[in-house]
């Protein structure tokens, strides 16, 4: 299991206390691992051209697109969570995004951030599993 080689040592009380782009950080990361791992267990595909493919799901607009028909199916934790990735202030401006599908991708980045963050690996496979 990967928690045997990468140990989270905060508490969920610690979590909930850190910047939801503290949480939008990791969860790029945790994204981004389980789109690579998907497409190399799922194709065939050399380096570049996966490169080329994991973009269409790890980009702002994929990434707000996903969140928003996910919405329904959240928790109300899981709002709250999402609500705030979305209201923080960023000072960082999109290249290839407008503002909004931004702020949505780091809301669906701080979900993901914020459920591994805290082990909830279970909801968190089911959140990644749509995604795919």
């Amino acid at each position: 299991m990967i928690e045997d080689f990468i140990k989270i040592e905060r508490e969920e009380k610690d979590v909930n206390l850190m910047s939801p782009l503290t949480w939008a950080y990791i969860g790029d990361c945790v994204y981004e691992l389980y789109i690579r791992t998907e497409l190399i267990n799922k194709t065939n595909l050399k380096p570049h051209k996966l490169h080329i493919e994991s973009i269409k799901y790890v980009k702002a607009k994929a990434q707000a697109d996903l969140l928003k028909k996910m919405m329904a199916e959240l928790t109300d934790e899981e709002k709250d969570i999402v609500r705030r990735g979305r209201n923080t202030e960023n000072h960082h401006l999109p290249k290839n995004s407008n503002i909004q599908e931004y702020m949505y991708s780091t809301a669906f980045e701080a979900l993901i951030g914020y459920l591994y963050l805290t082990k909830r690996y279970q909801r968190l496979k089911e959140i990644l599993k749509k995604s795919f």
